[in-house]
């Protein structure tokens, strides 16, 4: 049949149609609507994972931008040189410290990032991590002390870091200045 065109009903289909619909009851104002469809999430799952995966990769990557001599300090933009100096002459006080020298990789960057949630939801302004001098390391150096750079760049809690003071285990320990909560 062309759509075009309008034909009229016969008498016949007329019945028909009227038999066929006579149990046919009309739908309530509620069923005429169209159902709402389910908002999206508002978390960014992909994202969210997206990212995890970026710095579970970013974590086995050997830093490039760490310094390989004996002492090494770092601080983010913003913050003053002034603050630096202080934190290399030891002139904050340790709240917490973290013992890593000896460990597996895999087993001290764990250790790592749960002792820095802890630090930060204590409010800890200021924490020595001890990860050793690499003395039984071999040809390879000091392989936890170049993790640990590493790893406390890519810590956003993570303000400042640097050598500590001999008496508090010198090359073989960082003092790491956190973000105040």
């Amino acid at each position: 049949m062309d759509r075009k065109s309008t034909r009229t009903l016969t008498p016949e289909e007329r019945e028909l149609f009227r038999r066929e619909a006579a149990d046919a009851a009309p739908l309530s104002a509620s069923q005429r609507r169209r159902p709402e469809p389910t908002p999206p999430s508002p978390r960014p799952l992909s994202r969210e994972a997206d990212e995890a995966a970026v710095i579970a990769s970013l974590l086995d990557q050997d830093p490039e931008d760490v310094e390989t001599g004996e002492e090494f300090m770092f601080r983010r933009p913003g913050i003053q040189l002034a603050t630096l100096r202080r934190l290399r002459r030891g002139q904050y006080r340790c709240d917490a410290e973290l013992d890593l020298h000896g460990q597996f990789v895999s087993t001290a960057r764990h250790a790592l990032a749960v002792f820095l949630a802890e630090a930060r939801d204590l409010d800890h302004r200021c924490v020595r991590i001890i990860h050793g001098k690499g003395l039984r390391s071999g040809n390879r150096g000091p392989v936890l002390r170049q993790k640990v750079a590493g790893w406390l760049r890519q810590r956003n809690e993570v303000l400042a870091y640097c050598s500590a003071r001999r008496v508090d285990g010198g090359t073989g320990a960082v003092y790491v200045l956190l973000k105040r909560a």
